[in-house]
């Protein structure tokens, strides 16, 4: 995905169709000046609806459809006629999307599947004819009831890629390399900073067949919470997935401090990410021997399993993903 495409966040404007008027005709016919009431009911409002779409990986399409109208009921008629309905609009969203409000910043729904469909903004329901209001009393009635009006809202769209593992650590710690050994994702890699613009999606083959989704997450710094560096504007993305991947650059000064300011920044950004399972990969292991090797394996923290990796040379690229697979599935 391209960074000036990938598109994780819009805000819309929608309004529901209101619903239509019931009708108040009466029955006239020769031979018949008190026919009764005959009046249709009102058609329903159209409905605004999300639908899960697994072909879209980005809400580019929807980035520049500020207002989202949906078409009002029509009256209803003589003869028991019901008015149309008001066309529904479908809005196609990618797997993982989020409708807000953004008054009260309420959850309005979630999509997670492929093919599912939720109204988001519902349309008004349409007023009943003067014919269900006749009974043994009033036979004649004088009214029927008018539609319901349509619902207002300003709704945030927020996309939380759906993987079963993501890549956090400092930038330039190798997580795109990582994922483009790993999987045909062919992420942007560079010998400089903030390489990874936008998060990146693979689908990492296992043994007989099996696979897992991995997402590389732009890197983090010291503050990112505070807005430093880019933020945690993409940490959202880490919010759905199964277990987290730390990765850290064996030529770091003291590992188990950047582990610590990564687990500090996640915490800071939402503390449920900690509930999460946690593997911590040492990157770029093929510039140390196996005496720094163990040197630096006494240094790392006790409480999470780690493993030193080489995208470069495939060293324990195959011993990392038994672990995540047996994480994923214990």
């Amino acid at each position: 995905m391209a960074s000036n495409n990938f598109i994780d966040y819009v805000k819309l404007i929608c309004r529901s169709g209101k619903g239509g008027a019931g009708s108040r005709h009466y029955f006239r016919a020769k031979g018949l000046p008190n026919g009764g009431p005959d009046g249709g009911d009102g058609g329903r409002g159209g409905h605004i609806l999300l639908e899960g779409n697994s072909q879209l990986w980005t809400l580019l399409h929807l980035q520049y459809q500020k207002h989202v109208f949906a078409k009002d009921g029509e009256g209803g008629g003589e003869n028991l006629r019901s008015g149309a309905q008001g066309e529904d609009i479908v809005l196609q969203v990618p797997l993982g999307t989020v409708a807000r409000d953004a008054e009260t910043g309420e959850v309005v729904l979630e999509i997670t599947e492929h093919g599912q469909r939720a109204i988001l903004v519902p349309g008004g329901r349409g007023g009943w004819g003067n014919d269900h209001f006749k009974n043994s009393i009033n036979q004649a009635p004088e009214y029927a009831q008018p539609g319901e009006p349509a619902v207002e809202a300003t709704i945030i769209l927020e996309l939380k890629l759906l993987a079963d593992v993501g890549l956090v650590g400092f930038p330039n710690a190798g997580k795109s390399t990582l994922l483009s050994v790993v999987s045909a994702a062919k992420p942007k890699i560079a010998d400089y900073a903030f390489t990874t613009l936008v998060p990146n999606l693979g689908v990492v083959a296992y043994r007989d067949y099996k696979s897992f989704v991995m997402a590389d997450i732009p890197g983090i710094i010291e503050g990112a919470a505070e807005g430093k560096g880019l933020g945690t504007r993409f940490l959202r993305h880490i919010e759905r997935n199964s277990m987290l991947l730390f990765m850290i650059s064996c030529d770091s000064p003291d590992i188990a401090a950047e582990y610590q300011v990564l687990v500090n920044e996640l915490e800071q950004f939402n503390p449920e990410l900690l509930d999460k399972k946690r593997l911590l990969a040492i990157t770029k292991s093929d510039m140390i021997d196996e005496e720094l090797e163990a040197e630096i394996r006494q240094t790392l923290p006790e409480e999470v399993p780690s493993i030193f990796i080489s995208s470069l040379t495939n060293k324990n690229i195959v011993p990392l993903k038994d672990m995540i697979w047996k994480a994923l599935h214990e």
